[in-house]
């Protein structure tokens, strides 16, 4: 099977700086925005987007992170902060792709025990395979796939979105 670049560095970095001022335009009341990355490539999206917010916003931003097992969701979810810390606060939940929606499902778990000012979700790419009530709030690309297709990221050293 081929491979197909769909994003470039350039690209990606062009779309980080439109999400980066979505998330403000959005959440322009908040006095902090809570970032929270899914595991490795979410939290590094996360990461690159705080360094853009941290360009242009007046706003705290914090960073954390959730951890879970994609293939087995229910066995342990932690996040890297207090969760009583969140409450009041607008919470966003950052991944690298989005295709059936469970891991991002699953990821709201320890949001449901606090009372947060709002929890959204920004991912790099949506590929519209959801099989579980998922609404992506800020979205980088959409991406029409076949089930069989696969989407491989690369943020750290050039970046790139690959369909295989």
């Amino acid at each position: 099977m081929s491979k197909v670049e769909v994003l470039s560095e350039k690209e990606i970095n062009n779309i980080i700086k439109r999400l980066s001022y979505e998330i403000l335009e959005n959440n322009y009341q908040s006095k902090k925005i809570i970032l929270a990355g899914i595991n490795n490539n979410g939290l590094y999206f996360a990461e690159l987007i705080k360094k853009q917010l941290e360009k242009i916003a007046t706003p705290q931003i914090e960073l954390i992170n959730i951890r879970l097992k994609p293939s087995a969701p229910l066995e342990e979810i932690t996040i890297s902060v207090d969760p009583k810390s969140l409450k009041n606060q607008t919470v966003i939940i950052i991944d690298d792709v989005a295709n059936t929606g469970r891991t991002i499902f699953y990821a709201f778990k320890p949001f449901l025990e606090i009372l947060t000012k709002s929890v959204q979700v920004a991912v790099l790419v949506d590929r519209m395979h959801k099989s579980y009530p998922i609404k992506v709030d800020f979205l980088g690309l959409s991406l029409a796939t076949t089930l069989k297709e696969n989407i491989t990221v690369n943020l750290k050293k050039i970046k790139s979105v690959v369909l295989e």
